[in-house]
C-alpha cells in the first residue's frame, strides 16, 4: 500500500489517500472502512444518453464519486472490494442521494474520510504501508568478501544492505592477512543484521553461500554475540537457516526461497508465529488457569489492574458496525498497550483468527 496523503486533524477527524498495490492491501483497506465513512474513487458507471432524435442509448463512463459508506462486501477468494453507498458530491452523471457500488481496484487511488480514526485504523495503515512490517524473512546471500542482505515480504525483495570487503588472498605460510581480512567482513555483516532486521518482526533469517562460508559467519556470529553479551542475537539463534547457494550475488536468492526445505520454514510465517502465541495462551489456561483470561467483560477487569501482559484479539472485533463496542474494543487495546503490554491482533482469514475473541495472558 502506498500513502499519497494524510490530514487528520487534532480531533481525529481528517483524511487518507491511498493507492492499494497488491491483493493483500485490499484486506487492509476492508479493515479500515466503516459504514458512515466517506469513500471516494474511481468507478464506472453506466449512463443513458438521448440523440437528437429522441433514440435512447446507453454507455459506460468512468468518473469520479464521493459515497457515504452502506454496505462492505469482500471476497476473500479473489480478494475484491465492493462499496455500496450515496453519492454526497456533486457528479455530471449521478445525482447526489444516489446509489452505486464502487469496486476498488489495484494501482487506482482513493481517498477515505473520517469522523474519528482511531489508534488501531491508524496502526494497521502504518502496516500495510511499511514494507519493513511485512517483511516475516530476511536473508543473507554472502561469498567471501559480499554479502546482501536482503527483507522479503510477500511481494517483493528489499536490498537493505550490501557489505564488499576486499579479503586477501592466502600466502605460503601465512594465513594472517586473509583472516583478518575475513573478521573484518564478517564484523561488518554481523553490524548490518542488527541494524536493519528487525527481530520482533522477522520469523525466519536464511544465510546462504557456497562452500562453507555461511558455517564459519554463523559461527563468528554466535561467538561474537556471547563475548559481547548480546541478548538479541542469543535469544533469536533459533531463527537463522543455513542454506545452500551458488553466489553471494542478489539473484541467488531465487534458488534460496524455492529450495524446498525452506518453503516449508518460510510457509506463512507471520501465521506461524501467531499460532504459537494462541498454543502458548491454551497451554496456560490448562497449567496456569488464574493467569488466563478469556471475554471482554473478564479481560477489561484485568487491563484495569494492570495484569495484561499478552492480549489477542481478532481484527473482526474492530469492523463492528456499532461505534460505542468498536470504541470500547480500542479502548482496551490502548490500555494495554499504554501499559507496557503486547497486543497481537490475528486476522480472521486465517486459522489462527478462527478460533480466538480477547485473550489476555497476565503476568
Amino acid at each position: 500500500m502506498k500513502l499519497l496523503h494524510k490530514d487528520i486533524e487534532k480531533d481525529n477527524a481528517g483524511q487518507v489517500t491511498l493507492v492499494p498495490e497488491e491483493a493483500e492491501d485490499m484486506w487492509h483497506t476492508y479493515n479500515l472502512l466503516q459504514v458512515g465513512d466517506s469513500l471516494r474513487a474511481s468507478t464506472i458507471r453506466k449512463v443513458q444518453t438521448e440523440s437528437p432524435t429522441g433514440s435512447v442509448g446507453s454507455s459506460r463512463v468512468r468518473t469520479t464519486l464521493t459515497l457515504c459508506v452502506e454496505t462492505i462486501d469482500f471476497d476473500t477468494q479473489a480478494c475484491q472490494l465492493r462499496v455500496k453507498g450515496t453519492n454526497i458530491e456533486e457528479n455530471q452523471y449521478v445525482k447526489m442521494g444516489a446509489y452505486h457500488t464502487i469496486e476498488l481496484e489495484l494501482n487506482r487511488k482513493f481517498t477515505l474520510a473520517k469522523k474519528n480514526w482511531d489508534s488501531v485504523v491508524l496502526d494497521r495503515i502504518d502496516q500495510a504501508c511499511d514494507p519493513t512490517q511485512r517483511a516475516d524473512v530476511a536473508a543473507v546471500v554472502m561469498q567471501e568478501g559480499l554479502a546482501n542482505l536482503v527483507l522479503v515480504t510477500p511481494a517483493m525483495t528489499l536490498l537493505r544492505a550490501k557489505v564488499e570487503v576486499t579479503i586477501p588472498r592466502k600466502r605460503k605460510g601465512s594465513c594472517t592477512q586473509h583472516d583478518k581480512g575475513l573478521e573484518k567482513f564478517y564484523e561488518a555483516v554481523m553490524q548490518a543484521i542488527l541494524r536493519h532486521i528487525n527481530f520482533d518482526v522477522v520469523k525466519c533469517i536464511l544465510v546462504a553461500s557456497p562452500g562453507y562460508v555461511k558455517d564459519q559467519f554463523t559461527t563468528y556470529l554466535f561467538n561474537e554475540a556471547v563475548r559481547q553479551d548480546n541478548k538479541i542475537l542469543q535469544e533469536n539463534r533459533p531463527k537463522f537457516m543455513l542454506v545452500h547457494s551458488s553466489s553471494g550475488h542478489k539473484y541467488s536468492l531465487k534458488e534460496v526461497l524455492s529450495d524446498p526445505t525452506v518453503t516449508n520454514r518460510l510457509s506463512d510465517t507471520k501465521a506461524a508465529g501467531e499460532v504459537k502465541a494462541l498454543e502458548d495462551f491454551y497451554k496456560m489456561l490448562q497449567h496456569e488457569p488464574d493467569r488466563a483470561f478469556y471475554g471482554l467483560a473478564h479481560v477489561e477487569k484485568a487491563a484495569e489492574a494492570l495484569a495484561v501482559d499478552t492480549l489477542l484479539v481478532s481484527d473482526k472485533l474492530f469492523r463492528h458496525q456499532d461505534i460505542p463496542t468498536r470504541s470500547r474494543y480500542v479502548r482496551l487495546v490502548d490500555n494495554v498497550r499504554d501499559n507496557g503490554g503486547t497486543v497481537r491482533i490475528f486476522s480472521s482469514l486465517h486459522v489462527s483468527g478462527e478460533r480466538k475473541l480477547l485473550l489476555p495472558s497476565c503476568s
